[in-house]
């Protein structure tokens, strides 16, 4: 087994690579989208499971107030994670892959925005989200890992985080929220 302290070099060694393959092109198109959406006040929706859930909802919370640190108004975004009735009401009474696609088709309007987070980009709930939005006539970005999956060639937008590790997609993700929240409280 390997010690503690070389465990922990040898996950930073491998982030440290991740970050240093990112395109860094994908992201600053990801940022010209959200400018155009922030400007026009369009909705933006976050999904993810598991840890990319709590990252949805994270980025949510970073958008929507963050943001107002250095901006007359932030973005009006919304975790469709974070609502546990829904959530759980329709993952009994229909599917649990239809979580964030019956909520998207209750409240989202065409051109509004669907940010996901997947590290596979194959999960049943992402994909069907990424197709009502794809119905609605929304915008789609989607960041993921593990080559994209199925998710990659549904979003408009995709920035695909090098990795193959949950923990070094997921960490990345999160980066790439702070990154945005960064770019819009300067």
């Amino acid at each position: 087994m390997i010690n503690h302290q070389d465990f922990i070099k040898k996950y930073l060694l491998e982030l440290k690579e991740v970050l240093d393959n990112l395109s860094v092109e994908d992201l600053a198109e990801v940022i010209v989208t959200l400018e155009n959406v922030h400007k026009e006040k369009r909705q933006v929706f976050l999904a993810g499971n598991g840890g990319s859930a709590a990252t949805a909802g994270h980025m949510a919370n970073d958008l929507m107030l963050g943001v107002t640190k250095k901006q007359p108004y932030g973005f009006r975004a919304f975790s469709l994670a974070d609502s546990i009735a829904p959530v759980s009401a329709i993952a009994n009474d229909t599917a649990y892959s239809e979580i964030f696609a019956a909520q998207l088709k209750q409240l989202a309007s065409k051109n509004d925005l669907l940010i996901i987070f997947s590290a596979s980009g194959n999960s049943p709930n992402i994909v069907r989200a990424l197709e009502e939005a794809e119905a609605l006539g929304m915008q789609t970005i989607a960041f993921l890992g593990m080559g994209g999956g199925k998710a990659a060639s549904m979003a408009d937008k995709t920035v695909i985080v090098p990795s193959n590790e949950y923990g070094p997609i997921e960490d990345v993700h999160m980066i790439f929220d702070h990154i945005i929240a960064g770019y819009f409280q300067q």
